[in-house]
């Protein structure tokens, strides 16, 4: 009984992420058919998670798209090497283990009591978005999950003054590369839950000596605390960002604020208000 049970509790878990990753992957055009798909890996639960279930949809998907797992080994003291090797050699997923010494070059250029994550983020992305080039991946996918999504925007407006977050899909600056998430729509909690039950070798994410109480460490706190207290608080934002009213906002590059004037007709935006076209 208890394993049935059991079976059930993560055959649910893994149709509610079927569901939002399709879900995610048909709104943005994530996947397309001929698609090879690099899938970076962490060893943290997301990018297990993001691998899994890919694999899954993988399987039962109208168009073909391949999968490459790739981990970047940056060389922390104490990540156990063996741990991802042993468990992609168990899949039957292409994978490569791409080695590059990224923490002697943080802990040398970042000075004392500052986070490695901005520094250390911009080399792995670089050496990644090499790799996804050198074997003709046209699409990357992370492991990054709503929750992800809504830290960040919060983190933008508090520490950096825009109002921005991760897009579920990016080309990157060099115009290289397409990046997806097709954790998207997903929540963390259930991200943690059928991490869990699969019971996957977790790497844990502190081995470079990164800093307790970081900003995205308070964000998420603060957001854990709201959740708690306003059950559903947290979808409502995340639907926020994809219901966006320009005209109600005050970027003069996003809306012609200096051009309005009285008895101009326009067409309404998702507000409801007259959102006025711009004047030629």
């Amino acid at each position: 009984m208890t394993a049935n049970k059991d079976r059930f509790k993560l055959n649910r878990s893994r149709k509610n992420l079927r569901r939002d990753v399709g879900r995610a992957i048909a709104d943005f055009n994530m996947i397309e058919d001929g698609d090879l798909v690099m899938v970076c890996l962490s060893g943290g639960k997301d990018s297990y998670t993001l691998l899994d279930i890919l694999q899954n949809l993988q399987q039962h998907a109208p168009i073909d798209f391949r999968l490459h797992a790739v981990n970047l080994d940056q060389k922390q003291p104490g990540f156990p090497e063996d741990v991802l090797p042993n468990y992609l050699s168990s899949l039957d997923v292409e994978y490569t283990i791409l080695e590059q010494d990224t923490y002697s070059i943080v802990t040398d250029k970042v000075p004392e009591g500052k986070t490695f994550c901005g520094l250390c983020s911009r080399l792995r992305r670089g050496i990644l978005y090499n790799f996804a080039e050198s074997i003709g991946a046209n699409k990357i996918a992370l492991g990054h999950h709503r929750d992800d999504i809504v830290e960040t925007l919060f983190l933008n407006m508090f520490y950096g003054g825009s109002l921005k977050a991760m897009p579920p899909k990016l080309l990157s600056d060099d115009k290289r590369n397409v990046v997806i998430r097709p954790l998207a729509y997903c929540k963390e909690a259930e991200i943690e839950k059928y991490s869990a039950m699969m019971d996957f070798p977790i790497i844990p994410c502190n081995l470079c000596g990164s800093q307790d109480n970081l900003q995205r460490q308070a964000i998420k706190s603060m957001l854990t605390q709201w959740d708690k207290q306003h059950p559903g608080r947290v979808e409502s934002i995340f639907r926020a960002i994809s219901n966006v009213s320009p005209s109600q906002l005050a970027d003069t590059a996003l809306f012609d604020f200096t051009n309005l004037r009285n008895g101009q007709s326009g067409k309404s935006d998702k507000s409801g208000k007259l959102n006025y076209v711009e004047l030629v």
